[in-house]
């Protein structure tokens, strides 16, 4: 026959258990914060845009995004996709006899031939963008990849820093854009690039209207 467990021992294990500090709880996870909503109105505009195959009208406005908001990845992964879509398809149309007329369109043919490797046609229709609006950070930001492909560094620098000056998100978009590559090795292009810092409690930029 079995002994029997003294039952001061029992009611000591008992007491240990309950005097056993439990283990911790991971904290849940927290909801990822919803996307800007000048983002999510620049996305439906694109896409709006796009279902109406005008794909120079929703370039502009997948392109701010990109170029906005590196960090909604929610939206950057798909914008860039529809970008491309816009980009491809209006590589294929024949331009009208005079040429992309609208800034837009003239923005769209321009990202599309350095896209395609068509460096001269791309300077030229960001030059003629620049022509109707000098400041214009996407038309600047073509030319300084431009200069940048050509190993034109001094040139290529000078450009982003003015895309930076209007646009400093543009920063993050330089740094992984494979047209700066030939920077790489240049301490100024990881100065000039450095991320903005964003006061606590300051609200989001607003991008251009394109």
């Amino acid at each position: 026959m079995a002994k029997r467990k003294p039952l001061a021992r029992a009611v000591d294990g008992v007491v240990s258990a309950a005097a056993r500090p439990s283990r911790p709880q991971p904290a849940p996870l927290a909801a990822p914060a919803p996307p800007a909503h000048e983002a999510v109105l620049l996305f439906q505009r694109g896409m709006e845009a796009l279902q109406r195959h005008a794909y120079a009208e929703a370039a502009p406005a997948f392109q701010a995004i990109v170029m906005g908001y590196p960090a909604e990845r929610a939206l950057l992964d798909r914008a860039c996709v529809y970008l491309g879509i816009c980009e491809r398809e209006s590589s294929k149309r024949p331009a009208s006899a005079n040429g992309p007329l609208t800034l837009e369109e003239r923005l769209t043919a321009a990202t599309a031939a350095l896209n395609n490797g068509e460096d001269l046609q791309a300077e030229e229709l960001a030059r003629s963008v620049l022509g109707d609006d000098p400041k214009h950070d996407l038309a600047l930001y073509l030319l300084a990849a431009i200069h940048a492909r050509r190993g034109a560094s001094a040139d290529a620098l000078d450009l982003l820093s003015k895309v930076i000056a209007i646009s400093p998100e543009a920063s993050t978009q330089a740094r992984s854009d494979e047209d700066f590559s030939s920077l790489h090795d240049d301490d100024a292009f990881w100065r000039l690039t450095e991320p903005p810092i964003v006061p606590s409690g300051n609200a989001r930029r607003r991008p251009r209207g394109r």
